[in-house]
């Protein structure tokens, strides 16, 4: 844990093998300070099954045009279900559906066993409960890292006013406002 800048000799290199100067653990600990929403993100597989996957790296990109995005990392096994399908959902978590949260984070099983949920945009799986659903067009996929990062054009979206399900620090929690001073 240093504040240190640790620069390799040739950074292009950094990014094609597994040569960082920088402590893979460390660096996610010093990632788990940034509080993050909790999503899943959905698809439909070519096969019509559902596909779904928990997610805290969704972010917005643009307002004009609306853009958002979220990554999935390079060796997922739902990775070519995300890069066929046409469209894909982010369903915002409630701070009620930790379990739902768990459930999709594991990588076998079948998550939409007991789950509410009627398909959206491209047949991506919209989640009942769920405090915000954007339903996006696939408009892009960058190679970033371990990770694949897709952009999506969102074609319509809800929310409602119930609280958000938050993650920090290896755990989960919901946002508790200040007395603004």
């Amino acid at each position: 844990m240093s504040d240190v800048p640790k620069h390799p000799a040739d950074p292009a290199n950094e990014f094609a093998t597994d040569n960082s100067a920088i402590d893979p653990r460390d660096f996610r600990n010093a990632l788990g300070t940034f509080g993050t929403g909790v999503t899943i993100v959905t698809a439909m597989a070519v096969d019509g099954k559902p596909y779904g996957v928990t997610c805290n790296s969704f972010a917005s990109v643009s307002l004009n045009p609306p853009l958002v995005l979220w990554s999935l990392g390079m060796f997922s096994q739902g990775l070519p279900i995300f890069q066929n399908a046409s469209h894909f959902a982010v369903n915002v978590l409630d701070v009620s559906q930790q379990e739902l949260a768990l459930k999709f984070a594991k990588s076998s099983g079948e998550k939409f066993a007991g789950v509410e949920w009627k398909p959206g945009l491209g047949n991506a799986p919209i989640i009942a409960g769920s405090v915000a659903q954007f339903q996006c067009r696939a408009v892009n996929r960058y190679y970033g890292g371990d990770h694949i990062i897709f952009l999506g054009a969102v074609e319509a979206y809800s929310y409602n006013g119930q609280e958000p399900l938050l993650f920090a620090r290896g755990g989960f929690g919901k946002f508790v406002p200040g007395d603004g001073k």
